[in-house]
């Protein structure tokens, strides 16, 4: 199986999860970052203006024998490198993590590690992002690995493509509530943007202003604590895992819509039809093509 993270190559959780999946029996080969690429969400970088991707290998404190490559590329980049043979065989599975910060509710779709995981399904592969909620040292790394040795198994019997998202509070296993099935939360971790200097705790206090007062300044950010607030929805990610339960949640990547969908497409392609053959009839589009009479 892959690993991966977003955190780079030389991140203790990373670390701690290829150890023990090794020591659980598994094959592993990790290929990782050379640098901490969070938020990178599917990123890959501008690879049509390079002449390839420089890698090197790195061993990994705590476990010996596994073949571990940074690359000079985020993690989405990696899990594509070792998909196509850059790494050997492809691998069967992609585990990504663990990340030190909780990937939950729509930042999730930012998250590099969560973005690693959908990338190895765009190539059937069954994937797994782990996660483990910020907090002071020493991080309980054990609780977010030893749930995810668990969960090898039974996403490996899961359909081609499937993607699990688990977050897992930073408390020592033993006093770990419990996994649930947790739904995506609408909450995120960038809550507001402010001017500096404006006198405003929050941009939604200032609903009169539609433009920077401006032109170059400084937006600080107003960040949340994912996985933190009782107030969250008890059967959301967030909620879960501010109630000492570890969060399992499905992902989908991107995927064609539904047929629920084709209507408002069929509208949308002939309203665009519509005004490029006006336009063509304006001259806007320059003169037509010459047909060609048999």
């Amino acid at each position: 199986m892959l690993v991966t993270n977003d955190d780079g190559v030389r991140a203790p959780g990373l670390a701690a999860l290829a150890a023990v999946l090794a020591r659980g029996g598994h094959e592993v080969l990790v290929v990782a970052p050379l640098e901490d690429y969070s938020g990178a969400s599917a990123a890959v970088g501008p690879v049509y203006a390079r002449d390839g991707v420089a890698y090197e290998a790195h061993e990994l404190e705590g476990a010996p024998g596994v073949p571990a490559y940074g690359i000079d590329g985020p993690p989405a980049l990696a899990v594509i490198l070792a998909c196509v043979g850059g790494f050997g065989p492809m691998p069967e599975l992609v585990v990504s993590g663990v990340n030190h910060g909780a990937n939950l509710g729509r930042s999730a779709m930012h998250s590099g590690t969560v973005g690693a995981a959908l990338t190895g399904s765009h190539f059937g592969l069954r994937g797994m992002a782990v996660s483990i909620r910020w907090g002071e040292d020493p991080v309980p790394w054990e609780t977010a690995t030893t749930l995810a040795l668990g969960l090898i198994e039974p996403l490996a019997r899961a359909p081609e493509g499937t993607v699990w998202n688990l977050n897992a509070p930073d408390v020592p296993l033993a006093e770990l509530r419990g996994v649930r099935r947790g739904r995506l939360g609408r909450g995120g971790t960038i809550r507001s943007a402010v001017h500096e200097g404006s006198g405003r705790e929050r941009s939604e206090d200032l609903p009169h202003i539609s433009l920077p007062p401006l032109p170059a300044g400084m937006l600080r950010l107003d960040l949340s604590a994912p996985g933190w607030s009782t107030k969250a929805d008890p059967t959301t990610d967030a909620g879960l895992l501010a109630q000492g339960y570890a969060s399992l949640t499905p992902l989908v990547g991107v995927r064609d819509a539904g047929e629920e969908a084709d209507p408002f497409v069929e509208a949308g392609v002939g309203g665009a039809v519509g005004v490029a053959l006006h336009h063509r009839r304006l001259g806007r589009l320059g003169p037509p093509r010459p047909r060609v009479v048999p």
